[in-house]
């Protein structure tokens, strides 16, 4: 068997980037970016008030105070959007609305609160007055946001191989981006094999089971910005596998991800048939759930068969698909965050790289983990219940209570 680093590395090696594609600003958030994004103006694009008052000069109101009220009389009124058409002078003032660019001659704004023209008990203003009393001094620069105070003409607001959030899409907005250059999403092929396997809709009868695991994949795909196409229930027929095989690689796929029919049973057909039209670099690895994990290409094309017991497809697929198809959607992949958390039990392993389902949580200074009940492959409850793997090191078959160990929270990036 292959190590999970070893695998991990020669898996990854093999992919990249999938092209790029023009998309619509409003069909852009969660897109991964192909290209920097460089703001071609300056954000404000103009110098404006940051407050409802009045524009004034500072120099005019240096002395005023509730004692000794300034009195300024108002030229004109400036509500956003409207172009100002006085220039300013001396003890003059222009009623101005937050945003609306400040006219030539002023320097600062007085807030409306700071003036007669308030009434602060309904907080309202009455009309357009022709002077006002200011009842305190400001400083030259005071309530105004100056013209590329945020964004300068020429910077780089984003890179390529980021996700866009939703603030980045408004950004985006502001600065007049009406299309982006994203790349596509990749799409991923799911295959389920078993002739146990039976549609969700359909009721189960003995011997047989639901196909959980293309449900599971495809939202694990979603999230990972990829595009999960499913096929359906392949039987345990080596022909039918083949038939199944060759239609993922006509649906344009960028990888084919199977479960089940990867290990060494009579009815597993699908490692035999993508070596007969394609290799495998490797189909065991030294983990626990998912050993029989394999890897390689079916007529060119990448391909990932990962076990038919869903915790163990569930493990194999964070461990080795998730990074997979980051890097196809063109994402700058890092190393995934682990923390460092105490198990409160006495842990048992065979010996492979365990992956263990665990509640973790941050108590009296320090992360504690506690297992969900039975860890077998087959017992999805306990994989529902825990909010995090516990990672058992390769080599290691047991581990007292208290021992600190290294943990993936689910939630986690």
């Amino acid at each position: 068997m292959i190590g999970v680093s070893e695998a991990l590395y020669k898996l990854l090696s093999s992919f990249s980037a999938v092209a790029s594609e023009v998309v619509p600003l409003e069909k852009a958030a969660g897109r991964i970016l192909s290209e920097d994004i460089k703001s071609e103006i300056d954000l404000p694009l103009f110098t404006n008030s940051s407050m409802d008052g009045f524009a004034v000069r500072a120099e005019d109101v240096e002395r005023a105070d509730p004692r000794q009220p300034v009195k300024l009389f108002v030229v004109e009124d400036i509500p956003a959007g409207k172009k100002p058409s006085r220039i300013l002078g001396k003890n003059q003032g222009s009623r101005i609305m937050t945003g609306a660019l400040i006219p030539d001659g002023a320097d600062a704004v007085i807030p409306i609160e700071d003036t007669d023209h308030y009434d602060p008990e309904s907080r309202t203003e009455p009309g357009f007055p022709e002077e006002i009393e200011v009842y305190r001094s400001v400083e030259p620069g005071d309530y105004i946001r100056k013209k590329g105070e945020d964004i300068s003409a020429h910077e780089t607001v984003l890179v390529s191989n980021s996700r866009l959030r939703p603030q980045d899409v408004g950004l985006l907005a502001m600065l007049g981006k009406a299309k982006l250059s994203v790349y596509r999403r990749p799409r991923i092929v799911i295959l389920s094999t078993g002739d146990e396997l039976l549609p969700v809709e359909t009721p189960l009868e003995l011997g047989k089971i639901h196909d959980s695991n293309a449900y599971t994949l495809s939202a694990l795909i979603t999230r990972d910005y990829g595009e999960p196409v499913y096929l359906g229930i392949v039987p345990d027929r080596e022909q039918a596998v083949r038939e199944f095989l060759v239609e993922a690689v006509k649906k344009d796929a960028d990888l084919i991800l199977s479960s089940a029919g990867v290990s060494v049973g009579a009815f597993d057909f699908v490692r035999t048939v993508v070596q007969s039209d394609g290799s495998l670099d490797f189909w065991r690895v030294n983990m626990r759930p998912g050993k029989p994990l394999a890897f390689g290409n079916f007529q060119g094309v990448p391909f990932i068969g990962l076990p038919g017991n869903p915790v163990s497809a569930f493990v194999g697929y964070e461990v080795f698909v998730r990074p997979a198809i980051r890097k196809l959607a063109g994402m700058n992949e890092s190393p995934r965050k682990r923390i460092k958390t105490k198990i409160l039990e006495n842990v048992n392993s065979d010996g492979r790289e365990s992956y263990l389902r665990a509640v973790v949580k941050f108590h009296n200074d320090e992360w504690i983990a506690r297992l969900t009940g039975h860890q077998g492959s087959g017992n999805l409850l306990s994989l529902v219940q825990a909010n995090a793997l516990l990672i058992i090191p390769s080599g290691v078959k047991s581990l007292p209570s208290g021992t600190e160990v290294e943990a993936w929270l689910f939630d986690s990036s």
